[in-house]
């Protein structure tokens, strides 16, 4: 018998992918209307009502980058504390919680980071991740993704060629989120190891290069996916 699963932000892009892509789960889709994250209430009602096993928390603020640090509080509101009351109601009701992270929580120095790796943002949107993450782990019967996905087609017309990291579309994700429903702890996810113009122009050959600032985001982000490669041999 599948374990029902309640997806936060189920309006959000990778919601509409799931949804499109996985027909073997029992999801529910939440939108912030039903369910918001900074509403207790609200979270604890969509509990009740639909008793789930598994929380997928997928809600929050991501892009553009630039507007965690104009909008510190709603960075703060949506990434930290709507995340903080996710963990407490899933506490109470002894619900499991998969939290959606991302790979800006690692400095971007060296690259190649595993998940036993120290953590060191070098920017607000990493830093709110970070914040959503230190909360997850205080509670054991939880999984935390470290994820690095975009929309398909790629949207840019530039892409960075500086930027190293492990891109992959929405629908690899979803693809690869039933073999990690029953594991915990840390696991990076993501594609190849490539910089961000290379994965850009295997798509669309009419991407051109851009320099990505090396003060405003992590330049090496790739993430060691030995932890990730493991579990897919053994499913």
């Amino acid at each position: 018998m599948n374990k029902r699963i309640l997806v936060t932000g189920g309006k959000g892009t990778f919601a509409k992918v799931l949804k499109s892509k996985n027909n073997s789960l029992d999801l529910v889709f939440l939108n912030k209307k039903e369910l918001n994250i900074l509403k207790p209430e609200t979270i604890r009602k969509c509990i009740l009502k639909y008793k789930p096993n598994i929380i997928l928390h997928t809600a929050g603020l991501a892009r553009p980058m630039n507007q965690h640090e104009k909008k510190i509080l709603k960075s703060i509101d949506l990434n930290i504390i709507g995340t903080a009351n996710i963990v407490k109601e899933c506490v109470k009701y002894k619900i499991k919680l998969i939290y959606f992270s991302s790979c800006y929580v690692y400095d971007g120095v060296r690259g190649n980071f595993r998940e036993s790796d120290g953590i060191n943002p070098i920017n607000n949107y990493g830093l709110s991740k970070m914040g959503g993450e230190s909360s997850v782990r205080m509670y054991k019967n939880s999984l935390i993704l470290r994820i690095q996905m975009t929309k398909k087609p790629f949207v840019h017309k530039k892409a960075y060629s500086n930027l190293y990291s492990n891109y992959m579309f929405h629908e690899e994700m979803a693809s690869l989120l039933p073999f990690l429903l029953n594991k915990f702890g840390i696991i990076n996810v993501g594609g190849k190891s490539q910089s961000v113009y290379n994965f850009a122009k295997s798509h669309n050959k009419e991407v051109q290069k851009l320099k990505a600032d090396h003060k405003k985001i992590p330049l090496k982000q790739t993430m060691n996916l030995s932890k990730l490669k493991e579990i897919l041999k053994t499913n």
